[in-house]
């Protein structure tokens, strides 16, 4: 796979079914809880509809054809407050380590200035050591407790960084 014919670009509804894919194999593998996390989302199955909104937009990662990760911006649920939320960031094993993590995270933060965010927030699971990592190095702090209530109880590590 050759990152020339990598895009990174806005979903579309052809594109639905297979983020929704992509998503729930990624947390499959990682043998997440299908209960308290993004699996039993319904927003899964109509990700363009969802992050149709002003201040949401989801990226998806196409590779000749093939949706191979995604990710989001989107408010922040039941928070006051000028916070978004990066959201439903998950790659397939053919995406990682290639650098597009880093590419789509600077997509979606730049998207979050642009929408006027002054914070972004997200969840993540303990023993996704890579995307911690990810995440630390473009400047999320860890807290010791969750902000707003997105309903995924499951997610134990929370991050934030300033815009």
């Amino acid at each position: 796979m050759s990152n020339n014919n990598i895009v990174i670009r806005e979903v579309t509804l052809a594109d639905n079914r297979q983020i929704a894919q992509v998503i729930r194999d990624v947390l499959i593998e990682f043998g997440v809880p299908k209960i308290g996390t993004a699996y039993a989302d319904a927003s899964l199955d109509f990700m363009t509809e969802t992050y149709g909104n002003n201040q949401s937009v989801y990226f998806v990662i196409e590779d000749h054809g093939k949706i191979i990760g995604g990710a989001g911006i989107a408010p922040l649920d039941n928070f006051e407050g000028n916070v978004c939320e990066l959201q439903k960031m998950y790659f397939l094993p053919e995406a990682r380590g290639k650098g597009l993590g880093i590419k789509m995270m600077q997509k979606c933060l730049e998207k979050a200035i642009v929408f006027g965010f002054e914070k972004c927030y997200l969840e993540t699971m303990p023993y996704m050591d890579d995307a911690r990592k990810l995440y630390a190095k473009v400047g999320f702090e860890s807290l010791d407790k969750p902000m707003g209530n997105t309903g995924h109880y499951s997610c134990n590590v929370w991050m934030i960084k300033a815009l």
